[in-house]
């Protein structure tokens, strides 16, 4: 599966006072998920192979995105792998693992914007929107104003990716 997707993260002192926000906007709320990416060493993008508790198969995760603030474009590619332990062998022998990621994640829907609140571990507490583009201009608008409805600030959002700031 392809896609590209609008995207914005920023880190967020207080997950409280964002969900309470997502309420008054009646936002719906889809579930809390523990998920564990590994990331590869590649040339170019991000690899990853994400590993969801609960969840037998994994997904390999490829992406190309602009590391810039506010909403960027990404590229996606998204294969599920149905054994995840070989894969990470394989992957893990060709390519080298680069860091690890471990994360609690709750998940919004508002209005075609998927709303993730992240605990990172070793990283501390972020948001993070996501959409797929149809109109890249409107769409970069309706992620500027949700970070303005939940009072996401300029100076709080992030150019990379968590593999990149606990890499450094």
């Amino acid at each position: 599966m392809k896609d590209e997707l609008m995207e914005l993260k920023a880190k967020v002192e207080s997950l409280d006072v964002v969900r309470e926000k997502l309420r008054g906007l009646e936002a719906h709320f889809v579930g809390i998920f523990h998920q564990v990416d590994v990331f590869f060493n590649v040339p170019r993008g991000r690899l990853k192979l994400r590993r969801v508790e609960g969840e037998e198969e994994a997904k390999l995760i490829y992406y190309e995105r602009e590391n810039i603030l506010g909403p960027k474009k990404s590229n996606v590619i998204i294969l599920r792998i149905h054994e995840p332990e070989s894969a990470m062998m394989l992957f893990e022998s060709i390519l080298g693992k680069k860091i690890v990621i471990d994360k609690k994640r709750e998940i919004y829907m508002y209005k075609g914007t998927q709303i993730h609140l992240d605990i990172v571990k070793n990283l501390g507490t972020f948001i993070e929107f996501e959409r797929k583009i149809k109109d890249y201009m409107k769409d970069q608008k309706i992620l500027d104003d949700l970070a303005i409805k939940l009072e996401v600030r300029d100076k709080d959002q992030l150019k990379g990716s968590y593999s990149d700031i606990i890499g450094k």
